[in-house]
């Protein structure tokens, strides 16, 4: 059996390992610290918003987002359908309901003109959704200047869902400062990793200041152990945080990898029949998280299931988009608004592996795999 050759496997720099000697040094090891306040100072800067909290998920920086947007049981979130659970799970943690809304071609982002309309009947009902979150797609930006004037229009709190998408941007601005908040994943398979964590981020000092107390078991400013609010443990360790500096040293390559890994690709197989690469959309800057692409089964020769099986038996990973919220059975009887270009895409939508350590043997074996597989197919 050939090696194995992973989706997005981790990408160690070496800087980190200095910053984790550093916590070991000063045997400051513990959940905050130094590094800490390094890494949310340095991460701040470079993902250019005026605040940052290091969590140990970006799950738990959802969490808090929707916490401090106000969003409680009963309310109503908006959110993108075409994303990871994660996305989703932390609405119901609050009790709140999630309203899925459909894709839309030119980005696979969320619709903005399936927002307008949402937005317009829930106003006539007198029932405007507390909060939207936004995702932004496998490392490209959803198309922000409609959605944000739709949010600021009905009052809806935008959290915008950056866990793809660190370093890219609309138009000359990056993605996560346009919402009251953003948070970002630092997840083993994402574009720097701490191996677990995440990021809430904001221009809002004030929010940042109570997500730090909440995140920190809400203990009160005082001597001994006071609780006046309900707190959680979603600190990140010192040592994680270190991992993190590290990663942020080489961000800029790590995403220029993955965007010449998408370009190779493209000119190894975007003339083949059926296929069909994740656009990238006139406004913003594609980070190609992933390399994702669709398969017309009809003109390619064979379906994405088939195709992605012909990778497995080689040891390749490769896996369909993400099957669509309003489709997972944990998240039945919840509304959804369209639904069809998010059905499309995860049945025909498969990603390839587009670690930034990809090394061009290994995607000339995913190419030949691909090619011969489309050529036995039509013979």
């Amino acid at each position: 059996m050939p090696e194995r050759i992973y989706l997005s496997p981790p990408h160690m720099s070496g800087y980190e390992q200095e910053f984790v000697n550093q916590a070991f040094a000063s045997n400051w090891v513990a959940p905050l610290g130094p590094q800490v306040d390094a890494f949310e100072h340095e991460f701040a800067q470079i993902a250019e918003c005026g605040h940052a909290l290091a969590l140990n998920s970006g799950t738990a920086a959802l969490h808090l987002a929707l916490l401090l947007a106000g969003v409680t049981a009963g309310d109503e979130v908006l959110v993108s359908t075409l994303t990871f659970a994660g996305s989703v799970f932390p609405i119901l943690y609050l009790n709140a309901r999630p309203i899925f809304v459909d894709s839309e071609s030119e980005s696979w982002n969320l619709d903005p003109e399936r927002l307008a309309a949402t937005l317009q009947q829930r106003a006539r009902q007198g029932r405007v959704p507390k909060a939207l979150v936004l995702v932004h797609l496998y490392g490209q930006s959803a198309d922000m200047e409609p959605i944000v004037e739709l949010c600021e229009q009905y009052g809806v709190a935008l959290i915008e869902d950056a866990a793809e998408a660190l370093g890219a941007r609309y138009r000359e601005r990056a993605v996560g400062t346009f919402g009251q908040s953003a948070i970002y994943s630092f997840n083993g398979n994402k574009v720097i990793t701490t191996s677990g964590g995440g990021m809430l981020v904001s221009d809002d000092a004030d929010l940042i200041t109570h997500a730090r107390k909440l995140a920190s078991q809400a203990r009160e400013p005082t001597t001994h152990y006071e609780h006046a609010e309900i707190g959680y443990n979603y600190r990140m360790s010192n040592l994680l945080a270190g991992v993190g500096r590290g990663q942020l040293r080489v961000l800029n390559e790590r995403i220029a990898a993955r965007q010449h890994i998408f370009a190779q690709y493209y000119a190894a197989l975007g003339a083949l029949p059926g296929i069909k690469f994740m656009p990238e959309a006139a406004w913003g800057c594609h980070t190609r998280w992933l390399t994702t692409l669709t398969i017309d089964a009809a003109k390619f020769g064979l379906d994405r299931d088939t195709l992605q099986a012909a990778l497995s038996a080689e040891n390749i990973e490769a896996r369909p988009v993400w099957k669509p919220m309003h489709m997972q059975p944990v998240f039945a009887g919840y509304e959804t608004v369209g639904g069809e270009i998010a059905e499309t895409l995860f049945a025909h939508g498969l990603c390839l592996p587009s670690g930034s350590n990809l090394t061009t043997d290994q995607l000339h074996r995913v190419v030949e795999v691909i090619q011969t597989s489309h050529a036995t197919a039509i013979a």
